[in-house]
Parts: C-alpha cells; sequence; structure tokens
C-alpha cells in the first residue's frame, strides 16, 4: 500500500490515523501473472489526509472482477474497510511490499471516470474529500440487483458481444426514438409567448448545448412547468443524447414523472430517489450505468446519475433549500449540475416560477440566456394578485392591520368557492407553533433551554419544541403577565377556522407529512404550507397567501427571496386573471410585494442581486464558514494562507442560535476569482491539522444558504 512515499513516511503517517491500528504486514503476497496487477484504491474515510488513493495488490482470483470502479474491502490501519479501485497499474514504486485486496464486493463499475473528476472538482469547490462526495452520489449496493446485472451478462458499460442488439430491442433505446403519446408536451402549447424557446429546443434536437434560464409562470395544465422540462427532454433525446432533470421533493417528482411519461414513455426513463427504496434506486442506477435508460429524473442525489452521452441537465427552483446536501461538504445540487456540464459540456437549464439570485447572475454575466415570456403574454395568463397592505384596501377595511384573513381575502375565498377549489397558503405547521406574551409581544421562551413555546393541537399544553418540556405555568419575564397569543397559526387551526367560516366547503390540508400532489377540482378549501400545495386540473379560482409578514420577518438575508418564490410558486397554481383568478396577499412589504403584483421575478432577482453586490454579500461573492472551539479556530487560522484581500469576520458565539456551548464561527468573504485559491488552502489545511492532530476538528462550510 503506498501513494509514492517511502515505506518509512507511510507508517509515520498511518500512526498518526485516529481510530486506526497499526497497519498489518502483508504475509507471502506476491505479484500474480497478467497485465496492471496493482489497483489503485480510494477508501471510504472522511480523514481529510488520507484523501488520496493508496496501491494494492490485486489477488489473481479477483483479477476479472478488480475492475476500475468497482467497491472492494481492504486492510487498512489494522481494519477491513470499504472503498473502490480507480484505476490498475503495471506496477507501484520500487521497494514496496504490496497488501493485497480482501475481496472485490461487486464488480459494476460504479465509480466512473466522469463521476471521479466530478467529485475531485466538488471536493475542490467545497474544500472536502473524495469519499465525502462518493457517498452522497453512489446508492448503497443491493446484492441481488447486482445478481441480476451479472445473470444479464452486464458487468461492464455498454453491452457485451451478441446483444447489442437485444438492447436495441429495449424501449426508448434506439437513438433519436422518442415515443410521443396522444398527449405529449407540445412545445408550442408549453411555451406560448417565450420568443426564444423555439430556437433553444431546435438547439437542443440539433445535439447543440444552449444554457438558460427558464422563469415558467404555470404549474398546471399543458403549459405547465412539468411539460416544459419534458419538452426539452424530449429535444434532447431527438438528438440521440441523454438528460438528467433534478426536483426538489417527491411531490415535484410524481408531477414531472407523470409528464415524462406522456411525453416520451413510461420505459424511457428512471427515477432516482431515497424515498423509493434502495432496491429500485440501485436497480435504476444501473440501468443507466449500462445504457440501458438514457432518462433521469430524481431528488438531490440523481445530480450525479451516470447518464449515458449526457445532453442535457436540468434543475427545477434551485433556491429550495432541500437542495443543500446536509453531510459533509455541504454542496449545493446546483453547482453540482453546473459543474457537469462544464465537464462534460452539456446543455443547462436552470427553471423555476421565480428566480434565484445565483441564476440571475449567470445571466448578467452571460453564462446563461434568459428564457422568459413577453409581458403582453403574462398580463393574460397570470392572475390577478392583490395586495391587502396597500391604501385602497386599508381605506375600505379599517381594521385590516390587525385581522389575519382580512376582509379582501374573506371576499376572494368565498367567491372562488363558487367556481372551484381555493388554496390558502400558510406559513407553518401544526396548530399554534410559536407564542407570545398578550399583553408586551415578547416570544414566550422556555425557562430551562429558551427555547419558542407552542402548542400541538385544540386545548393542547403548551410546551417547549426543543426540549419539549410542559410550560403550564409559564410567565411572561418582561411584563410578567400570563396571558399567551399566537404569533403564527398553522395549518391545522388555519384548516379548522376555515371550516367553521365555510361551512358549506370541503376542507383538505397539505402539509407536514401528509403532502398531496394533487386534489381534484371540486369546491374545497385546501390549507397547505409553503412547498407542499397541491396541483389542480383546470387551476385554482383563488389563492390566499397569508402570514406574509411572518416569512419576511424570518432572521436571514434570503427571507425577501424566499418568501416571494413561494408566492410566486403558489399563485402559479391559479387561473389566469380572464378566467376569475386572483391571489390575495398580506404582507407590509410594497418593494418585495410588488414584484409578485407585476409578476415580474427577473426585475426581483436582478434588483436582489445589486442589493447584495452593494453590500458585497453572496451570491455576488463567495464565503466561507469555520466553525468550532476558539481553540480550534485559532489553531486552523494560524496556518492557513489567504489571499491579503479575502474579508473576515467573527469568531462569533453561535450559543444563542442553537449550537453547543463555546463553540464559535469565522466568516470569509472571497471573490470567484479567488475561489479556487482559498479553498484549496482550507482544503490543505484541514489535512495538516488532520495529520498533526493540532487540535480539535473545525467544519468548514462553503456558500451555505443559511450561513447569513
Amino acid at each position: 500500500m503506498t501513494d509514492g512515499s517511502t515505506p518509512r513516511d507511510e507508517a509515520v503517517q498511518l500512526s498518526l490515523l485516529q481510530g486506526f491500528a497499526s497497519p498489518a504486514k502483508p504475509r507471502g503476497a506476491t505479484v500474480p501473472a497478467g497485465e496492471n496487477p496493482v489497483a489503485e484504491v480510494l477508501i471510504e474515510s472522511a480523514v481529510p489526509h488520507l484523501d488520496r488513493v493508496f496501491d494494492y495488490l490485486v489477488p489473481q482470483e479477483a483479477a476479472a472482477e478488480a475492475v476500475p470502479g468497482a467497491r472492494i474491502k481492504a486492510r487498512f490501519g489494522g481494519q477491513e474497510i470499504s472503498g473502490y479501485i480507480t484505476g490498475r497499474k503495471s506496477e507501484a514504486a520500487e521497494g514496496v511490499r504490496l497488501s493485497p485486496l480482501a475481496k472485490v464486493v461487486s464488480a459494476q463499475p460504479v465509480l466512473t471516470p466522469e463521476l471521479l473528476e466530478l467529485a475531485g472538482a466538488l471536493a475542490r469547490r467545497y474544500a472536502g474529500t473524495l469519499s465525502d462526495v462518493i457517498r452522497a452520489a453512489i446508492p448503497p449496493r443491493v446484492a441481488k440487483v447486482d445478481k441480476e446485472f451479472a445473470a444479464a451478462g452486464r458487468l461492464l458499460p455498454g453491452a457485451p458481444p451478441g446483444e447489442e442488439q437485444e438492447q436495441a430491442d429495449e424501449p426508448g433505446l434506439e437513438a433519436g426514438a422518442v415515443s410521443t403519446p396522444a398527449d405529449a408536451a407540445d412545445p408550442a402549447l408549453c411555451f406560448a409567448g417565450y420568443r426564444s424557446a423555439a430556437a433553444f429546443l431546435a438547439h437542443l434536437a440539433a445535439g447543440e448545448s444552449p444554457r438558460a434560464v427558464l422563469s415558467s409562470h404555470k404549474s398546471y395544465g399543458p403549459a405547465s412547468w412539468t411539460r416544459q422540462l419534458a419538452a426539452a427532454v424530449a429535444a434532447t433525446l431527438t438528438s440521440g443524447r441523454g438528460a438528467l432533470v433534478v426536483v426538489p421533493d417527491a411531490k415535484d417528482l410524481d408531477l414531472l414523472g407523470e409528464a415524462l411519461e406522456a411525453t416520451i414513455g413510461a420505459e424511457a426513463f428512471v427515477r432516482l430517489s431515497a424515498d423509493d427504496g434502495p432496491t429500485p434506486r440501485y436497480r435504476n442506477y444501473l440501468k443507466l450505468l449500462h445504457g440501458t435508460v438514457k432518462v433521469a429524473i430524481g431528488t438531490r442525489s440523481a445530480a450525479y446519475a451516470p447518464v449515458r452521452e449526457l445532453g442535457l441537465v436540468a434543475i427545477w427552483d434551485d433556491g429550495d433549500d432541500l437542495y443543500v446536501e446536509q453531510r459533509a461538504p455541504y454542496q449545493h445540487t446546483r453547482e453540482v449540475l453546473l459543474l457537469r456540464a462544464e465537464q462534460t459540456g452539456c446543455a443547462a437549464l436552470l427553471a423555476g416560477i421565480a428566480r434565484s439570485t445565483e441564476s440571475q447572475r449567470l445571466v448578467e454575466t452571460g453564462w446563461a440566456q434568459p428564457l422568459q415570456a413577453d409581458r403582453p403574454a403574462l398580463r393574460a395568463l397570470t392572475p390577478r394578485v392583490v395586495n391587502t397592505a396597500d391604501t385602497f384596501q386599508q381605506e375600505r377595511d379599517p381594521l385590516l392591520r390587525h385581522a389575519r384573513l382580512p376582509q379582501a381575502a374573506w371576499r376572494a375565498a368565498r367567491e372562488g368557492l363558487e367556481h372551484g377549489p381555493v388554496l390558502v397558503q400558510v406559513a407553518r405547521t401544526g396548530f399554534s407553533p410559536a407564542m407570545a406574551c398578550q399583553d408586551c409581544r415578547t416570544p414566550a421562551r422556555c425557562t430551562e433551554c429558551q427555547g419558542p413555546l407552542g402548542q400541538a393541537g385544540h386545548g393542547t399544553a403548551l410546551t417547549c419544541r426543543w426540549c419539549g418540556r410542559l410550560a403550564a405555568h409559564w410567565r411572561c419575564g418582561v411584563c410578567g403577565s400570563g396571558r399567551l397569543r399566537a404569533l403564527v397559526i398553522g395549518a391545522s387551526r388555519t384548516a379548522e377556522e376555515l371550516g367553521r367560516a365555510f361551512p358549506g366547503a370541503t376542507v383538505i390540508s397539505s402539509a407536514g407529512d401528509h403532502v398531496k400532489a394533487t386534489v381534484k377540482a371540486s369546491k374545497a378549501v385546501v390549507v397547505a404550507t409553503p412547498g407542499a400545495e397541491p396541483a389542480v386540473a383546470g387551476g385554482y379560482a383563488a389563492a390566499l397567501l397569508l402570514d406574509g409578514n411572518s416569512l419576511l420577518s424570518r432572521e436571514s438575508l434570503r427571507a425577501p427571496e424566499d418568501a416571494l418564490r413561494r408566492w410566486f410558486t403558489a399563485a402559479s397554481l391559479v387561473r389566469p386573471a380572464a378566467e376569475g383568478g386572483t391571489v390575495v396577499i398580506t404582507a407590509d412589504h410594497d418593494a418585495v410585494v410588488g414584484q409578485l403584483v407585476r409578476w415580474d421575478p427577473a426585475g426581483a432577482a436582478s434588483r436582489e442581486l445589486a442589493l447584495r453586490r452593494e453590500l458585497q454579500l453572496p451570491p455576488a461573492l463567495r464565503i466561507a464558514a469555520i466553525t468550532g472551539s476558539t481553540a480550534g479556530i485559532e489553531t486552523f487560522m494560524s496556518g492557513l494562507e489567504l489571499p491579503g484581500d479575502v474579508r473576515t469576520v467573527g469568531p462569533t458565539e453561535l450559543e444563542n442560535y442553537g449550537a453547543p456551548a463555546g463553540h464559535h464561527r469565522l466568516l470569509l468573504f472571497f471573490s470567484y476569482q479567488q475561489g479556487n485559491t482559498v479553498t484549496g488552502a482550507l482544503r490543505a489545511r484541514k489535512a495538516a491539522v488532520s495529520a498533526k492532530r493540532l487540535a480539535e476538528p473545525v467544519q468548514v462550510r462553503c456558500d451555505g444558504l443559511d450561513l447569513l
């Protein structure tokens, strides 16, 4: 086992590895006959200074199965751990005795050269390790699925000799052959009013690689975003290439799957989602790996799907925080796809009802072109938006500021129920998830952990949402009052109140663990939290966007952007104004709400990006956060070499933000041009601190959405 260093260096480095015993000496390992008997192995370890390949001897009996990309087991530091073969070569460094591979777990080459290159690029961008990226990219192995593919002779990408004709006969595999069901996505209907859409699809069908940021305006019917993405996928398949589309959650995945099934056929694509279970997920991964299917859709981890001859990568609603990987190195799916587009030279499409500031930056730098409907088309196809906070509405309703359901909203709901379903968007799930003092409005906090107090249901006890303690005898620490009021009313209580307000209507809830993708077009009130709004055939007659001020008052740099994205998404489910569709929003921020009233997502993103540039905040530049103890941060920074104009802020104590006691955070702000230099320095410093065990580890996060 070696990476080119001397045996003494290897022994010293292994002795510094925390958690592993001393390496066992090879016993009688001999070089077998045959070509390339040495395997380069990437072990599955999160230890930063082991982020490299090691050399192992391939036993004669495993020579055929130990292909690049295969899963293996190897002895390392006295333990048998998992890893992947990244390559084979003829010999190791001179004078080095190699340990043999313990076992080839699977001969399926799941770690492709393209994925290995992508993982390396992501590790460099996010100052992480290859192993951490690959862990998120490759689904867990399922032995019986491996046996299925082995029985069919598919151990290497591509069909074995004599199988090409059999595969070509499978549905949807022949290059350029796209099934066209009767209800297929018609580009003329999908992109009505989009001046540049025809050219974009023509470039895809011709085998070219355009890059665009799509601003959709509808989430139902023939012009829905699902049909638009399906049309782009079909155009890519026409050129004989594959396509990959990523969505944030299972609800959107179901809707996109229905559109693709109607456009290219159910056999022409596969799903990659953890919610489907390990067996279907792994089987679909291998189908893509072997070229049986050339289109993949899925949630976050699908961004790494091994699509053959990749021609298009697309992402829906890239501003959703579900795209952020929850484990190191905390990469964002949008950046994964953008790196794949650069790496393979394929087309890229970032689509959404609203537009993120990151997507707007790509447009303004010229990396991507805007794809949006003309203003006359938008006026004809979008609903009428009413802001209850404007002066006209306040003069008509003097009690408007004190009412959760203003007169205009109640009237819109009543009139809408005469013609179809009405959507009500609320900020939170539950009954009363946040409480405050009735007299002084101070948020109610737990006396033990300072967590927020709330109610789970009608008549239930007041409890802490952090530690679960009862607060039956709570009194305000500021004024001493024992009276409480709800700061935010959840979906459950809203549904209960609307059921009393409209006794003849059915009330449907879509929130928490009970999210509905679609509901019937009946006269019902649908109460949903942001992101859980179900679609309705023909659209909603009206929508009430409540708790606007609550969404805007979140302690986050992205609060206005996120609120506007959620409002646009809900409003896109409503019928056009010409068909009586009305959206009523309750929020006081005229600048943000005005973008919804004018239906101008591009203008909103441009305005927000200009403000970020003025303040020198992401995404106008990049950011890295170093979190840990004071001593850990000081040790880490003492040996970190950064460009002189990198701005540092902190360290700041995080105990008031739910972090463990003693934890601090230091922020680094740097330009995109400095990105490789700064992340490279962070990555090298992590490895050095780990190897020398100078201090307790610190967490390094780059470009996190929740850092500001």
